[in-house]
């Protein structure tokens, strides 16, 4: 049977078959036919059979006769029948049909029971660029669908600055139901705090967790006492452990004194813990120093809680913080060797008392070795820290791991060396020239530039170590030890005097 002959077959169905023979030749019309045959499906829009309508819509969209969609689309997109709607939009989409019509038929399917019709709505509005209704767009974010609301936010996105959405989405951050306000306060922009502010003082006390949250994220930067007042007595009451580990986070650089009780209830949660150990080192107070006391010999917190502790401790700088951290360095749980470190790196940095030096220096050179996990966090605890110098050149003469001997390398200082160590330190610069782990040998070549520019002093046999300094250069892999190499070059070049 010829097209002609499949037409003239069609049109005869649509006028005398039974619904299910008249939407098959809806359908048949949509596939063959031709322009005019557009205008046929049109009179067969308000067939009483909802199958017949949905292949209507079909057809009048596979034509392509936008007048035709024009006619009779907007109509069919509100329909009684879920799938006629869903068939009619996505052909006015297929159409790239415009104007009010369009744009109010998109607009009410923004609150079609049925989330596919949703997602046609977002997608035929975005199309037309438009944001079609506001209050109905805005309310999408709280959409249990991701499909629906993730495209709702990126549509409320693109359309901020209308007018109209703008109101609508500060309503929605001040008083929407709570997963839409959530996307609210996160779509508006940051100077838009102030002009809410009232409605995230109270947004610290609603009933949804993640509000909560997300109001306590809002006030983060703010630093006026009425906003910091808010969190503090927010936490008070707090029940939700995210939220509470939020607002200790928040607190913690703010050294607020009222934090402390808050803290040290949080302190033995999995969740809030580690932050409450935080906010307590940076209050300060006596209660808060002897809560972290008690709180990193208690095994029975979560590792990361007694981890934080223990960088409190050493932040804070108390008389006893010292003793306290030197025997987590042989805690059972890494993540509390790690806190450990970083409690005694504090303390490196703003200055050991003269009777704590050796000591600590003794027990992170040993660490340094003894842990492979924190081999860079215990190097950078060793920086400056002189009374570790022998112990640092003990471990590069016989440390069997690559990481742990570039380490120990890059801590040797001549400043602070007799002239005997100093030649013993260059002898361990030219021999680590030829290690087998790049690492090491970059740490050789940049050790070996600070020795020369150090001592002023050009090594004996120079022309063969420029040798083996090119011959590194060439067979580097990375660009950050070609570049010590040639740090390296240059310092012999620069060489002020010649020794013995």
């Amino acid at each position: 049977m010829g097209s002609q002959q499949q037409i003239a077959f069609f049109l005869r169905e649509l006028e005398d078959g039974d619904a299910w023979r008249r939407a098959a030749a809806a359908k048949g019309l949509g596939r063959i036919g031709r322009d005019e045959h557009a205008w046929v499906l049109v009179g067969s829009a308000h067939d009483p059979a909802a199958e017949v309508r949905e292949a209507v819509a079909g057809g009048v969209g596979r034509l392509d006769v936008a007048e035709a969609g024009h006619t009779v689309l907007p109509g069919l997109m509100d329909d009684e029948d879920p799938w006629v709607r869903r068939r009619a939009s996505r052909s006015a989409i297929l159409l790239g049909l415009d104007g009010p019509a369009v744009v109010d038929a998109f607009s009410r399917l923004l609150r079609d029971p049925d989330h596919h019709l949703r997602i046609n709505a977002l997608d035929g509005l975005r199309a037309l660029g438009v944001p079609g209704d506001a209050r109905a767009l805005v309310a999408l974010l709280g959409d249990p669908d991701g499909a629906v609301w993730g495209r709702a936010r990126s549509l409320v996105y693109e359309f901020r600055k209308d007018p109209a959405v703008r109101t609508e989405l500060v309503r929605t951050a001040e008083q929407g139901a709570p997963d839409a306000r959530v996307q609210a306060l996160e779509l508006l922009p940051k100077h838009w705090t102030e002009r809410i502010l009232d409605s995230l003082v109270t947004g610290l006390r609603d009933e949804s967790p993640q509000v909560r949250r997300t109001v306590a994220r809002r006030l983060a930067d703010e630093e006026d006492m009425r906003s910091q007042d808010a969190l503090v007595e927010a936490l008070e009451t707090e029940q939700d452990a995210d939220a509470a580990e939020l607002a200790l986070r928040l607190l913690a650089g703010r050294g607020d004194e009222r934090v402390t009780g808050p803290a040290i209830r949080w302190l033995g949660d999995a969740t809030a813990g580690s932050s409450a150990a935080s906010a307590l080192g940076a209050v300060g107070t006596r209660a808060a120093a002897h809560a972290l006391r008690t709180a990193v010999t208690d095994g029975a917190l979560p590792g990361r809680t007694r981890a934080n502790a223990a960088k409190a401790i050493g932040q804070a700088g108390r008389w006893d913080a010292a003793w306290l951290l030197l025997p987590l360095l042989d805690d059972p749980d890494g993540g509390v060797r790690a806190g450990a470190v970083e409690g005694l790196d504090a303390l490196v940095t703003e200055g050991l008392r003269l009777w704590e030096r050796h000591s600590v220096a003794r027990a992170l050179v040993a660490h340094l070795a003894a842990d492979p996990n924190t081999v860079w966090q215990t190097h950078n605890a060793l920086i400056g820290l002189a009374e570790a110098l022998p112990g640092l050149r003990r471990i590069v003469d016989r440390t069997p791991s690559a990481d742990v001997r570039a380490a120990a390398l890059s801590l040797l200082d001549t400043h602070n060396a007799t002239d005997e160590d100093t030649e013993h330190d260059l002898a361990r610069f030219v021999r680590a020239l030829d290690d087998p782990d790049e690492t090491v040998r970059h740490h050789a070549a940049e050790g070996l530039a600070h020795w020369v520019v150090t001592t002023g002093v050009r090594p004996q046999d120079e022309q063969r170590l420029r040798a083996r300094l090119t011959d590194l250069a060439a067979d580097a892999s990375q660009a950050e030890t070609r570049a010590v190499v040639d740090e390296a070059l240059r310092a012999l070049d620069g060489c002020g005097r010649f020794s013995a």
